[in-house]
């Protein structure tokens, strides 16, 4: 497999040319364009990509390993293909709709000043992950790990305490509807 280390790459259309299949070391990708590529078996680890688009993007066994995404359109991505072992990232100014975490193991993420419209965080492992103004408007929490998460500045959640572990998490108190909304009652 080929290998790239500290390489910076800007404003490339990957749609026209597809991105070699490598590893890449901390790398930078600027104003990328992988709508509907295929990152099967590629390897990114330190790497970050900023305002890229990466919409439809095919993660099959792709190893994200610290990897920030940032000013990012990030729709339609199924995480949990990836290869899990070390999967780490940080999403910040993100549009992260219709995307899937299902299952995935990853503690401890920074969601920031994000949308995260429509997306799957059903059995997944969120222990200590913060979504500082975030709008998580129908995205799905079931059976998911949230111990000592933060969403006290998150807006648009619905996550049944029944359903989830939540011990220890963070809310704000006009966040509670969120909490409380299967049970169809009024707050005022």
């Amino acid at each position: 497999m080929m290998y790239f280390e500290d390489q910076t790459f800007k404003s490339i259309n990957f749609q026209n040319e597809p991105l070699a299949k490598a590893k890449y070391d901390n790398c930078v990708f600027q104003g990328c364009d992988f709508s509907s590529a295929d990152f099967s078996e590629y390897s990114f680890e330190d790497c970050k990509f900023i305002g890229c688009n990466m919409s439809l993007l095919k993660t099959l066994q792709t190893a994200f390993r610290n990897v920030k995404f940032k000013d990012c359109k990030i729709l339609g991505v199924h995480f949990e293909d990836c290869n899990n072992i070390g999967l780490s990232f940080s999403f910040e100014n993100c549009q992260i709709n219709q995307c899937s975490f299902y299952q995935t193991s990853i503690k401890n993420t920074l969601f920031k000043n994000s949308q995260i419209h429509e997306s799957d965080f059903a059995e997944s492992d969120l222990s200590t992950s913060v979504f500082v103004d975030c709008d998580l408007l129908g995205s799905i929490f079931e059976n998911t790990r949230l111990e000592k998460s933060d969403f006290t500045t998150a807006i648009n959640y619905t996550i049944d305490p029944e359903t989830n572990k939540i011990r220890k998490a963070k809310f704000s108190i006009t966040g509670l509807l969120g909490l409380l909304q299967k049970y169809d009652i009024v707050v005022e």
